[in-house]
């Protein structure tokens, strides 16, 4: 039913402590009533208790206990946000962090609804409060670096990363609080904090995350941002650091600026484009299953040297006296309790895990952005200044954010310049680099390491967004942008290769999803500039038939789009009577079977096209009886998009099974005139 949309990708929630779909046993065991409540209320009530170290502890088993899904029902039910709320300004620094700890789990495992509720709540007055009291302490904290160090666990910058999670988490799921945000002025706050990026990365990231979530499509909040503003922008961006870390930061960085070019000054515009394309190619050029078994193989040793040097601290203190171990004891005990509690709240502590996430992170993100500037609204090319891919992007903001007061352009567009730059940073092949399964000795570290498994399901996700890219890039740029029609064709052998090389890839929703997405844009486009496909009609059949039984309607959209285009092909040609015969009747059986309108309409769809002109398509036609099939069906679709069409559907998706509605009489009507003239 017309081209596919490639859809834009928000920013994912962030879970601090892996994953946040706690295990359904408790919900399937009935455990999710009384039973649950009983933590919750005892932790909730401890929360009003007057030593603030208990305070702290039920906060952080709290952060514990909002992981589980079946206990976030009981919490709502005893008002845990309106009880947490006021501990984000408790007069213990400790409490302050712990209760932003619990807030940012809450926030980021209970999801739209959750998010939606904890604004509903108030959560935001007393999170602004928070947000303000920091950056004032930061202006006055004048403790030496090595204080700060030893109070690291209690500073301000760390309550003021949790808190900033917390505010990410909320503002991508409410837009009642991106308007909060704009009218509380957190724009200011939120960059004094990104300031502090030389020092801390990690609130510098978090502070990124959430302006990137809360400058797309926000007009009012950018007219916020001056060129002081700006300017932060810009430093954080060109930071000379290269660790993964700052990676991230520059990768997410990039995309808030993206996210701000409706403000840029025209004479900055190419310079921009050019210095955000850098920044995302550089993050492509790293090969992620490389650093994996780097970093694993870094942690290993680091790990066997702590032990070694542990071994011999051991040996050496064997003569201590056992009173200096039981006075020891229970501050020990004590200390490590509260240690595991508020690690709970935090991201991986090792070094090399860390490092490894956060590049695996921006190369997501990075191809999220890429999707993103290609889903842009596309103003005339005139409106665009001549782009280079000159070392000039490496120095690009000398002038270009003191001129915010001047005449500005339209939006970017991704303009023949555009496209032009995405081919001189060689874009497309890294993309296409990036559509290769992962590194197999990278993928068996990590899943036989209990605190790297999780990387394996990053290295996917990484795979499947490089597919949707790669969609975006096919549909938009030109042949010569994409290598021309040989570099076409090794393209389709490459996506049929990842296909049928995985046996079980109908289980992989995600993969087959993207790659069918990709796989259609592909052949629509060899399909229009007439270049010859290289998918066998075995092969065809083969994804058709298991896509069509895929839950994900839009992998059986896909799936029926990439049928009628190959058949349309087919339907030119001799000697493809049969394969023609095999598609439309699979075509017509999807069209009248699918229980989805959008699926059977795409079918419909895909029918016309298919048997819409050539001797082939006609023969084939009328030995289907396509025509009494047709007749049949077409008042069956017609009183169930009455029926069904305004409760399930959106406008736009009636609006085309309107055209497909009338599509489907005219084609009545011509496939009418085809059986007449072949059998008379």
């Amino acid at each position: 039913m017309g081209k596919s949309r490639t859809k834009r990708f928000k920013r994912p929630q962030f879970s601090p402590t892996g994953d946040c779909q706690a295990e359904a046993a408790g919900a399937a065991n009935g455990t999710e009533g009384e039973e649950d409540d009983g933590p919750a209320a005892e932790l909730l009530e401890k929360l009003q208790h007057p030593s603030a170290e208990v305070r702290e502890c039920a906060c952080a088993g709290l952060a514990r206990l909002v992981q589980q899904r079946p206990a976030l029902p009981g919490l709502a039910r005893r008002d845990a946000v309106r009880r947490l709320g006021p501990l984000l300004l408790d007069p213990s620094l400790a409490v302050r962090e712990t209760a932003a700890g619990a807030l940012r789990n809450l926030s980021a495992c209970g999801g739209f609804d959750v998010c939606d509720d904890m604004v509903t709540k108030d959560i935001m007055t007393p999170l602004v409060a928070l947000l303000k009291e920091c950056s004032a302490g930061l202006d006055s904290n004048e403790m030496s670096p090595q204080e700060k160090k030893d109070q690291n666990r209690n500073s301000i910058e760390n309550i003021a990363n949790e808190a900033m999670n917390v505010l990410w988490n909320i503002c991508e799921c409410s837009s009642r609080a991106v308007s909060i945000f704009n009218k509380e002025g957190c724009l200011e706050i939120v960059l004094k904090y990104l300031s502090r990026f030389p020092t801390n990365v990690d609130l510098a990231i978090s502070v990124a995350y959430c302006l990137q979530t809360v400058t797309e499509d926000n007009p009012e909040l950018l007219k916020s941002f001056s060129a002081p503003a700006l300017s932060v922008l810009e430093s954080a961006m060109l930071s000379p650091v290269s660790s993964m870390e700052y990676i991230l930061l520059k990768t997410l960085v990039a995309g808030t600026i993206w996210n701000l070019k409706d403000i840029i000054p025209s004479k900055s515009q190419a310079e921009i484009i050019n210095a955000i394309l850098k920044i995302l190619s550089d993050v492509l050029d790293l090969d992620a299953g490389e650093t994996v078994i780097r970093m694993h193989e870094a942690e290993k040793q680091r790990l066997e040297a702590a032990a070694e040097t542990e071994d011999v601290l051991e040996s050496t203190s064997c003569g201590s006296l056992m009173e200096d171990d039981e006075m020891e004891e229970i501050p020990h005990k004590r200390k490590v309790r509260r240690k595991t509690f508020i690690s709970d709240l935090l991201p991986p502590t090792d070094k090399e895990l860390r490092e490894t996430i956060a590049l695996l992170t921006a190369q997501q993100t990075a191809l999220e952005i890429i999707v993103n500037m290609c889903c842009s609204e596309d103003p005339s090319d005139d409106e665009w200044e001549e782009l280079s891919s000159s070392d000039e992007s490496d120095a690009f903001m000398e002038n270009s954010f003191s001129e915010c007061g001047g005449q500005l352009l339209s939006p970017l567009c991704l303009s023949h310049e555009v496209h032009t730059a995405f081919t001189n940073y060689l874009i497309p092949k890294k993309i296409f680099e990036k559509t290769t399964f992962p590194n197999s000795t990278a993928v068996d570290i990590c899943s036989r390491s209990p605190t790297w498994k999780s990387l394996v399901r990053k290295m996917n996700t990484i795979q499947c967004r490089a597919l949707v890219c790669l969609q975006s890039l096919v549909s938009l740029l030109d042949v010569d942008h994409l290598g021309g029609p040989a570099a076409l064709q090794t393209l389709a052998q490459h996506l049929s290769q990842l296909l049928f090389s995985q046996p079980d890839f109908a289980k992989h929703v995600d993969f087959l999803e993207a790659i069918s997405s990709a796989l259609r844009a592909l052949l629509q486009t060899m399909a229009s500039k007439n270049i010859s496909q290289c998918m066998t009609p075995d092969q065809l059949m083969t994804l058709c038939t298991t896509g069509i039984h895929s839950s994900n309607t839009g992998v059986r959209v896909n799936v029926v789009s990439i049928l009628g285009i190959t058949g349309s092909v087919l339907a030119k040609e001799d000697g493809t009577l049969d394969t023609l015969k095999t598609i439309g009747c699979f075509l017509l059986e999807v069209a009248t079977k699918d229980p989805s309108l959008v699926v059977a309409g795409e079918a419909l769809d895909a029918l016309f096209d298919v048997f819409a002109d050539g001797k082939e398509a006609e023969r084939a036609s009328v030995q289907i009886k396509l025509l009494s099939a047709l007749k049949e069906f077409q008042p069956v679709f017609k009183m169930k998009i009455r029926k069904e069409g305004r409760g399930k559907y959106s406008p736009d998706q009636l609006c085309v099974l309107d055209n497909v509605k009338m599509n489907l009489r005219r084609f009545v009507a011509y496939q009418e005139t085809v059986e007449k003239r072949l059998t008379t």
